[in-house]
């Protein structure tokens, strides 16, 4: 396997993952560009070469070894890989898919991209008309494309999935199924060796699996740098609040590393309430364990559905005399109404704004407004994927305090 010229690593998007999958692939251009521009300055230099001398040496040598004939491009120049493969999603009247590769996988490091809370309309081959995916849309189409990949002769296959499915049916409160550790082992089953997500709803689905591999990376570095923009993080008179006992310990994490006091908002619930809609919450009552008047308020939570809970929640703390409110939600799915509700606290104050990630595809609705920010993680998937196709740590990307320390130096 050449370092310049990583041929066996693909990616390959399914419908609905395509937005995210080509972010994501113009990252991992830029990192081995970067890499293979570093290797060669560190030869040059070493060895007193000619830069241009050491890329043709260096495609010479890559040339070599590969089993093409004929050229693949310039000599004295470096030659980015394609990475993505193109694939075709087919979609038959009665409701069938089916994804065909149209390239040559064999023996390749395929990572299957999904985005399982997309809800933008999606297109597939031969179609005129557009269709909205549901999660279990979604599913079959990745069921579907990671069959096509092994039998098209693929060495091994990863899921890239920012948002795991039905990650919230992790524990059985009665006679229910654990769905989140249901699908691991189905993946499993299949020959799924490692799942590439971004804050998983818990860490309890990973001890489920017997064999399959879960990277489960943060967004907090890319959301504080996010926030960063707009406020000071450091000189902010700032605490960090709980939005329930379940998130204490990624909010733990936010008070640790921004050195900013932490408080609890305990919450009562009717569990026996379905919550459909923001403004239709299972919310009993609640309480601040805490100060926050006259404060910046900043609420960390791993995704956000109808936005009851959230929207609830930062009504509370507003009426506790805090002076601001930020929120960030690694996984913004907006489900329902929630859109609505949330330009109605916003028009009531209730919130300055929230911060959210490019994780899931959102609609240009939502994100050409006012009170919300994105920010990427495409290029942590990237770094993510080569660290793994090259079989080094990932332990460096799955903890982010030391970038959070070194940029807030820097701020």
């Amino acid at each position: 396997m050449s370092f310049s010229k990583p041929t066996s690593l693909g990616v390959i998007a399914c419908p609905g993952g395509e937005a995210f999958a080509d972010e994501v692939t113009s990252h991992l251009k830029s990192i081995y560009r970067r890499r293979f521009d570093k290797k060669v300055s560190y030869i040059s230099r070493l060895y007193n070469m000619d830069r241009e001398e050491v890329y043709r040496q260096a495609n010479f040598s890559n040339d070599i070894m590969s089993h093409r004939v004929t050229g693949v491009g310039d000599g004295a120049s470096y030659r980015s890989p394609s990475f993505k493969i193109p694939c075709k999603a087919t979609r038959f009247a009665n409701g069938e898919i089916k994804s065909e590769i149209l390239r040559s996988i064999r023996g390749m490091d395929i990572y299957i991209v999904q985005d399982f809370s997309n809800n933008n309309p999606v297109k597939f081959f031969g179609s005129e008309e557009d269709v909205v995916c549901s999660i279990n849309d979604h599913l079959m189409n990745l069921f579907v494309t990671i069959d096509a990949a092994f039998q098209s002769g693929a060495r091994r296959v990863s899921l890239v999935i920012p948002t795991y499915p039905y990650s919230r049916q992790h524990k059985a409160k009665g006679r229910e199924g654990l769905t989140a550790s249901t699908l691991g082992r189905i993946f499993e089953n299949m020959g799924i060796e490692r799942i590439i997500t971004l804050d998983i709803h818990s860490k309890e689905i990973a001890h489920t699996f017997q064999k399959l591999s879960l990277e489960n990376l943060h967004a907090s570095y890319q959301i504080l740098r996010q926030i960063s923009g707009n406020i000071n993080l450091i000189k902010e008179d700032l605490v960090v609040v709980s939005p329930d006992t379940g998130a204490i310990e990624r909010n733990k994490f936010y008070a640790n590393s921004l050195k900013k006091p932490l408080a609890l908002l305990y919450k009562e619930r009717d569990y026996s309430k379905l919550t459909r809609s923001a403004s239709d919450s299972n919310i009993i009552s609640a309480k601040l364990l805490g100060d926050v008047k006259g404060k910046t308020v900043f609420i960390a939570d791993d995704m956000l559905g109808t936005g009851g809970t959230l929207i609830k929640a930062m009504k509370l703390i507003r009426e506790m005399g805090a002076e601001k409110i930020i929120c960030s939600v690694s996984l913004p799915m907006f489900s329902g109404d929630a859109v609505k509700h949330f330009d109605e606290a916003y028009a009531e104050g209730y919130f300055d704004y929230i911060v959210g990630t490019n994780a899931v595809t959102l609609s240009d609705e939502i994100l050409n407004k006012e009170w919300f920010f994105s920010a990427s993680v495409s290029n942590l998937f990237a770094r993510a994927i080569s660290r793994v196709h090259h079989n080094r740590s990932v332990s460096p990307l799955l903890d982010n305090s030391k970038m959070i320390q070194r940029m807030l130096k820097k701020r």
